[in-house]
């Protein structure tokens, strides 16, 4: 007994002494002009040949350093000047170093891809695609830069038309995409007819977009996330940034203050008649607005903490000047908090708190339109912990809590009224754990459970997720998915109509059960070369409890909502070069896509069997780029017109009628989205130059929207039966301001 217990201190004493014989090298990767993060840039040890990649606050850490040494660390984030900085790492320590990086000039930055990272072997990241302002400032404009816009080259995501930036995933409703700003949820993030999202990008430092199988942490969706992260503000300096098209004018404002900074952006449409014109003189009665604020200070309390306080609002009024038409109007509100943390250990926490508020209205006025009025709030507050272990491996817990108040009162065309109130409440714990520590294999393992009401009939759930990847050579890998996923949450929209402006939303009824998908992916990428790759996805996504309006409503008593289910599943294929002066991509998808509610088995208004997206950029050199995108896609998926009657409205003795003894005429449609519309293309260009005099720096743009006039079909009227177009041949112009 006493030899093993000399034993036990032996092996304890030696343990000990080994472990301090490392240390532990963390910091923040900034922008040496404004101090903003730089995310998804690379540190890397060359001597040791192990680095890390900063997360999307630009946070890095890299443990098991051989301690007591001196190393040469680079420090890189491409359209930067990379920096070697000697850096000694001591015993049993985590040595902190904050670097910023200079800019290599306006020349570079337009044509390299700003914030790739470098190949991580064991990155458990299928199907995320990240995105950054300088990527989208490289593409043509279309009407304006917009990230929402910039999704429909990437496979998996599509679009219905050149006024609506609303975007499906995967077979997915536009209504199961998650839109997260700073943590907090947008409801309607698009402006009138789709035209602009509601996030001027200038706001924007990263976006990373999951379109499917994305890990544990992120729920309360069924297709695909978006979680964007803005700028916090020049901490050096004041600056402003200004720019005019035809359609808006935009300012930012961002400058220091004592321990922090601040950013101010707002926009304002101001113009109509060029859209008119280009629309064959249709009245385009577009009037909105949006502006957020954003307040950072270092965390008093504690080091290497910050607090972030930001609001954002939107709003959208159509109104036609006409009592024979229906108005339109709608808003988002959201207010947040904010606090990430940096401890003296490999812990990482966020707390966030968030209110955020949508609400919408179509006035008919004196037409035939039904009215609609809905609005929807949540309060959410949420708290998630990561923790990095000597061994590579992470550890990710958190939970969330959310309430939910939402109204909605509408009409249907037999004239049965929905007046609906309601309250729900959410909670949730997830963890993950990902596996880093084999160079060729790695793993992210978690799960959520969900507690959908806080009533006795509250129902509880577990989301497993799974994702896996496998590099058996440096430039090929195997990926794999898999993942159950929940949403208590719907919108209240009927499939017939044409075109619709808002979807209102509302909690789902105590009689319907949550919406459920379950996600299968499975992937593979190959480097030809370290700036040519090719990646193929395949996937298959089942829905149950899907969702739908309850078209047979007639009277009061009836239920609004009724449940189905949905299927979908594809084939994704896409290419990337990056030669310089070129860069080029590609994007080709196959899709199938079914919904079936009460019996019936249909195409969704999104179904597109083929899909395919060219881009290529140009830097020509003076700080002149140019660029174009090519996209095609089969025709849509419509319902026919078959017939008129007229018909007459009597009375009901319950008073459900609204229109009483008179005739009015009806239409009498086919099966549901059997036909198809003809195919869409359309090519457009751009060409910028980027110019610096003095403090001043000039952003020159102009594009061509549909470059050889395609006339592709949005719609066709029913009562007429005349086409409508999507947007014609249409040069827009740019001019940006930053000083």
């Amino acid at each position: 007994m006493k030899n093993l217990f000399y034993l036990i201190i032996f092996l304890l004493t030696i343990s000990s002494l080994n472990a301090q014989q490392y240390g532990k090298l963390r910091g923040f990767l900034t922008d040496s002009t404004s101090s903003e993060a730089l995310a998804f840039g690379n540190v890397f040890i060359e001597e040791l040949n192990i680095g890390a990649s900063t997360n999307n606050r630009g946070y890095y850490i890299i443990n098991n350093i051989p301690a007591n040494k001196t190393y040469k660390v680079l420090f890189s984030y491409i359209g930067y000047e990379t920096k070697e900085l000697d850096v000694f790492i001591g015993a049993n320590k985590i040595t902190q170093i904050d670097v910023g990086l200079v800019t290599t000039g306006i020349e570079l930055q337009t044509v390299e891809k700003i914030g790739e990272k470098v190949i991580e072997r064991n990155a458990t990241d299928l199907g995320l695609e990240r995105i950054s302002i300088k990527n989208l400032e490289t593409l043509p404009k279309g009407v304006e830069t917009d990230v929402f816009r910039s999704l429909q080259s990437i496979p998996g995501v599509q679009t219905t038309g050149d006024v609506s930036a609303r975007y499906y995933v995967r077979g997915g409703s536009s209504n199961q995409n998650l839109v997260l700003l700073n943590g907090a949820t947008i409801y309607n993030p698009f402006h009138a007819l789709g035209l602009f999202s509601v996030i001027d990008p200038e706001m924007i430092n990263t976006v990373e977009f999951y379109k499917g199988g994305f890990s544990a942490e992120y729920g309360g969706r069924l297709s695909s996330v978006m979680d964007i992260i803005t700028k916090d503000g020049n901490k050096n300096q004041f600056s402003t940034t200004a720019a005019s098209s035809f359609l808006t004018g935009k300012v930012m404002v961002e400058g220091p203050i004592p321990t922090g900074s601040f950013m101010i952006t707002g926009r304002k449409s101001y113009s109509q008649d060029i859209l008119k014109k280009f629309l064959n003189d249709q009245n385009v009665p577009i009037d909105f607005y949006d502006a957020s604020v954003k307040l950072n200070v270092e965390n008093p309390f504690i080091p290497n903490g910050r607090f972030h306080f930001f609001g954002f609002l939107s709003r959208d009024d159509l109104k036609n000047n006409n009592p024979f038409k229906e108005d339109f109007n709608w808003e988002n509100n959201i207010f947040g908090f904010q606090w990430v943390q940096v401890y003296d250990s490999p812990l990482f926490t966020t707390l966030g708190l968030s209110l955020s508020q949508f609400a919408g209205e179509v006035v008919p006025n004196l037409s035939n339109a039904k009215p609609r009025k809905n609005e929807i709030k949540d309060f959410n507050m949420s708290l998630d912990f990561n923790y990095l272990f000597d061994s590579k491996d992470e550890i990710g817990l958190g939970f969330a809590f959310k309430t939910f108040n939402s109204e909605l009162y509408t009409e249907n065309l037999q004239g049965a009224v929905s007046d609906i109130s309601s309250f729900g409440g959410h909670f949730s714990v997830y963890g993950k754990y990902k596996i880093l520590r084999w160079e060729s294999f790695g793993a992210d393992i978690g799960t959520r459970f969900n507690v959908t009401s806080f009533t006795p009939d509250a129902q509880f759930t577990l989301e497993p997720r799974i994702s896996l990847t496998y590099r058996p050579w440096a430039v090929f890998s195997i990926k794999g998915a898999f993942g159950v996923y929940q949403q208590e949450i719907t919108t209240v929209t009927d499939e017939n109509e044409v075109i619709s402006l808002f979807e209102p939303w509302i909690v789902t009824p105590e009689y319907l059960s949550p919406s459920k998908a379950t996600h299968y992916v499975l992937g593979f990428d190959y480097y030809l070369t370290e700036n040519i790759s090719f990646e193929v996805e395949t996937y298959y996504k089942k829905i149950e409890n899907l969702h739908a309006i309850n078209e047979n409503k007639s009277t009061t008593g009836d239920p609004d909502l009724v449940a189905g289910k949905g299927e979908s599943y594809g084939y994704e294929f896409s290419t990337k070069m990056n030669i310089d002066p070129f860069r080029f991509t590609t994007g080709y998808s196959l899709s199938w896509s079914y919904k079936e509610v009460e019996g019936w088995t249909y195409y969704p208004k999104y179904d597109s069997r083929h899909n395919l997206n060219v881009s290529l950029e140009y830097n020509i050199g003076l700080g002149f780029t140019a660029s174009a995108i090519w996209n095609y896609r089969t025709g849509l998926p419509f319902t026919e017109l078959t017939g008129f009657y007229d018909k007459y409205f009597i009375e009901d003795f319950f008073g459900v009628w609204d229109k009483l003894g008179y005739y009015a005429p009806f239409t009498i449609l086919g099966d549901r989205n059997l036909g198809r519309l003809p195919d869409y293309h359309r090519l457009d260009l751009s060409l910028s130059k980027s110019l610096e005099i003095g403090f001043a720096k000039f952003t020159f743009d102009v594009s061509i929207v549909n470059v050889y006039n395609r006339q592709n079909i949005f719609y066709f009227k029913r009562d007429t039966g005349e086409k409508v177009n999507m947007l014609p041949f249409m040069p827009t112009a740019t001019i940006k301001l930053e000083i």
